[in-house]
């Protein structure tokens, strides 16, 4: 197939639309099922370069979960501990132990649970029938992968009223070193981002504190892969193995920081005791729980626990988490790694970074505050990486 047309652009009022090859060729991929639309090829088509590059670069199945051009999260097929399953919402599927992709798209869904709200999943490997369950019952737009059980693909195409959308692309495809795009009429061309991400990145490393486990290593290589798929500007915080709070688009760097923390911090937080213990009414929906759970944690549109509103979720009123208890649970947090995609121009990022967990750091360098920023790293007794390398995207 040379061209694909789709019903409209990024928006109903933006049509004609297609996809299709510059140089004529057949697409390298095949819709399966359902009708994918613009933004859900562009959720596809940077999703799939993550996994794929994360996957050869770690040798481990991997997933992540698309919204709007930049990921929720994306994730090692990594076993999940019993905590970790219940977190998760996972700890019913049978099987789950014996699926790496599986239990990568457990954790990469997993992570930001209301960001991940109607997702586009990306998947390294052939979907078994054990990650098509778990795809299955979950608010999702679509997915991509080099591959389809029988089985996964006939329970997929069962969701959405037969809708859901399925795409399976040729893993051995690889695009022009040439790209271009078009804006207001004009033509952009630039190289394709065949940058390499390494554990050889790492090896500058600037700060005092010089010991850097194989550990921290795979997290700040998923961390870093996961921003040179996520819009600019932007940082990734990171832990066992996948991406648990990512900052887009900011056009501040330290709003980044603060928003991927923000983010890390309520990962961190929904396995405290009192949010894994809510007693939530039978009739809730899984949209509706996580929602409740982000509300319960963060305070933000209403207080969850006070009266007439509590009753709408619990089977009884749930004890508030209080911000004693939060400064407490997230004080012992250590051994979280952070990347960004751009240098970081003052310390305020690294004492951002330091409530979080940070113990694990990897940027470019280059700023005229590097000293600052070291330093800061120093007061913590933080590694620190310079990659020498940007990884803007948009």
């Amino acid at each position: 197939m040379k061209e694909i047309q789709l019903k409209y652009g990024c928006n109903p009022n933006q049509k004609p639309s297609r996809i299709y090859m510059n140089n004529g060729k057949d697409l390298p991929l095949t819709v399966l099922n359902g009708r994918p639309g613009y933004i859900n090829f562009l959720d596809a088509l940077n999703s799939w370069q993550l996994v794929k590059e994360l996957k050869k670069a770690t040798g481990i199945p991997c997933a992540a979960s698309f919204k709007h051009v930049s990921p929720t999260s994306a994730a090692l097929g990594l076993k999940l501990s019993d905590t970790l399953k219940k977190v998760c919402f996972v700890d019913d599927i049978e099987g789950l132990d014996d699926s790496p992709l599986a239990c990568a798209y457990a954790r990469a869904r997993g992570t930001d649970r209301m960001s991940s709200y109607g997702d586009f999943v990306a998947l390294s490997d052939e979907c078994d029938l054990t990650t098509a369950r778990l795809i299955k019952r979950e608010v999702s737009d679509g997915v991509i992968a080099p591959s389809y059980t029988d089985e996964a693909l006939d329970l997929l195409k069962q969701k959405k009223k037969g809708n859901y959308n399925i795409i399976q692309i040729d893993p051995d495809y690889h695009c022009d070193p040439l790209e271009t795009k078009m804006v207001y009429g004009i033509t952009f061309e630039q190289g394709h981002n065949d940058f390499v991400i390494s554990e050889e990145l790492l090896n500058n490393i600037v700060t005092k504190n010089k010991e850097l486990p194989e550990e921290a290593k795979r997290d700040l290589i998923v961390a870093l892969i996961t921003l040179k798929y996520t819009q600019s500007n932007s940082v990734a915080y990171s832990y066992d193995g996948h991406a648990i709070g990512v900052g887009a688009g900011q056009q501040s760097r330290i709003h980044c920081t603060r928003l991927a923390g923000s983010k890390a911090d309520t990962w961190f937080l929904r396995q405290h005791k009192k949010v894994m213990n809510l007693p939530f009414r039978n009739d809730i929906s899984r949209a509706v729980r996580d929602n409740v759970i982000d509300g319960y944690i963060n305070k933000n549109e209403e207080d969850v626990t006070t009266e007439g509103i509590w009753q709408k979720y619990f089977t009884e009123r749930p004890e508030p988490l209080n911000e004693e208890e939060i400064r407490e649970y997230l004080s012992d947090i250590k051994g979280v790694s952070l990347a960004s995609d751009a240098f970081f121009p003052f310390g305020d990022n690294i004492e951002r970074a330091h409530r979080s967990g940070v113990s694990y750091v990897a940027e470019p360098g280059g700023s005229v505050r590097d000293d600052d920023v070291i330093e800061t790293c120093d007061r913590y007794d933080m590694v620190m990486c310079f990659t020498g390398m940007r990884l803007f995207h948009h």
